[in-house]
């Protein structure tokens, strides 16, 4: 008895400590109320950290669980019980474009540093109490607020501006009859982040559907600072996939099921090094998600590593194919349209290279199987003197895009 008073004590002062930091909303505090959400926490913490084959310690303070490939959350979901597990990709996309004269940098996941996962493992980022205790809801942990996503069709669309929810972006957009996936290399930065619960990060959009009926069904995948998240502002790797629109399916990283993890090499959501420096030397990274044609699944590529697959099961629009690819960049805030956290760099597009953050080499796969250049893109941002976007088609660089800012400035609101 004396051990679980203490424990609701503990509890008491976690939840008073988060509130008045700002990082949870109202909830009732009743002794039954918290007995009831340790419950939850619990449960929730039991079905995330599956049992480990080996443990890593990473110096960044991430616990690295290597799980049983075969053990991984994906499979609990309805749909994915009886799936056999495709190792690899049937069909690479043809017409992959690289830099012939551009010197590249190897990155590299901080977990590194400690260890590696034995074969027929795969590396899960362990979910701590510490990270639910931050979440404003227990059933709401690891998932995006409902159309967080820019507007895809502005003039049937007549909700509340993303503005107003939190959420700025600067963005290119393309729309296509049908396609299959993108490519693209992602500049690397650490932008600064105003406060807990903001958030900041470059990614594409592979989108079908829309918010009409909350059909929207998007895979996403790039880089993320998010304290609230994952407790620090280390630069991440992350996913996301949702096929209604955000109301209740799809989350980040592992923390739903879906996502089906086949490498030992990389952990989604684990933090990456090194980053780009203002005026010095600049980091990069690949990312490839494509639908192979063969066995209907959506493949992730890190640089030159086969991370996984979203099966097509779990999808209702993208199980046939996209119709709009987005890149570019994302902040959060409740503050939003006042917020200091910075978008990529945190510079404006007109700075340029080594100063401006960038997406380059910017393709789509197409119905058969090839990566082109796309270079017919709209933008869409809120704000453009908070956040912004250019884009252009040079060289080596093939199609890119500079994009970000400061946030709050003379100018901005």
């Amino acid at each position: 008895m004396a051990a679980t008073r203490a424990c609701l004590v503990a509890l008491v002062v976690a939840l008073t400590f988060l509130f008045m930091e700002g990082r949870v909303t109202a909830e009732p505090t009743s002794a039954g109320s918290l007995v009831q959400r340790r419950r939850e926490m619990g449960s929730l913490l039991r079905r995330l950290n599956k049992p480990p084959i080996a443990s890593i310690q990473s110096p960044d303070g991430d616990v690295i669980d290597c799980v049983h490939i075969s053990k991984q959350p994906a499979f609990d979901h309805p749909l994915l019980k009886n799936h056999t597990i495709q190792m690899r990709p049937s069909y690479n996309p043809r017409g992959m474009h690289h830099d012939s004269n551009i010197t590249t940098h190897a990155i590299t996941q901080i977990w590194h540093q400690n260890g590696t996962c034995p074969e027929n493992t795969i590396p899960i980022r362990r979910t701590k109490e510490e990270d639910l205790l931050r979440a404003s809801s227990i059933r709401r942990f690891g998932k995006k607020m409902p159309r967080s996503i820019p507007h895809l069709n502005p003039t049937n669309d007549t909700d509340t501006p993303n503005i107003l929810r939190g959420h700025q972006h600067a963005v290119a957009s393309a729309q296509y009859d049908k396609c299959y996936g993108t490519k693209s290399t992602f500049n690397l930065w650490k932008p600064w982040i105003a406060r807990g619960n903001d958030f900041s990060l470059t990614q594409f959009w592979i989108t079908g559907g829309s918010y009409n009926g909350n059909n929207l069904n998007t895979i996403e995948a790039g880089w993320q600072v998010y304290p609230n998240l994952y407790s620090d502002s280390n630069t991440r790797l992350f996913i996301y996939w949702t096929r209604d629109a955000y109301q209740s399916t799809g989350c980040y990283n592992l923390l739903c099921s879906g996502f089906i993890q086949t490498s030992n090499q990389i952990t989604i959501g684990g933090s990456i090094s090194p980053m780009s420096t203002y005026g010095g030397t600049q980091y990069d990274i690949d990312i490839l998600v494509w639908k192979d044609q063969a066995g209907g699944n959506w493949w992730l590529q890190v640089g030159g590593d086969y991370v996984g697959y979203w099966p097509s099961s779990i999808f209702s629009y993208l199980a046939d194919s996209a119709s709009t690819i987005m890149w570019g960049g994302e902040v959060f805030s409740p503050d939003a349209g006042q917020t200091s956290t910075h978008m990529g760099s945190g510079h404006f597009p007109n700075e340029g290279f080594g100063k401006a953050s960038h997406i380059k080499n910017i393709q789509v796969v197409d119905s058969s199987n090839c990566l082109n250049p796309t270079s017919d893109v709209g933008f869409i941002t809120e704000q453009n003197n908070c956040y912004n976007v250019q884009s252009d088609t040079y060289g080596d660089w093939g199609t890119y895009i500079y994009y970000g800012g400061p946030g709050n400035n003379h100018n901005c609101p």
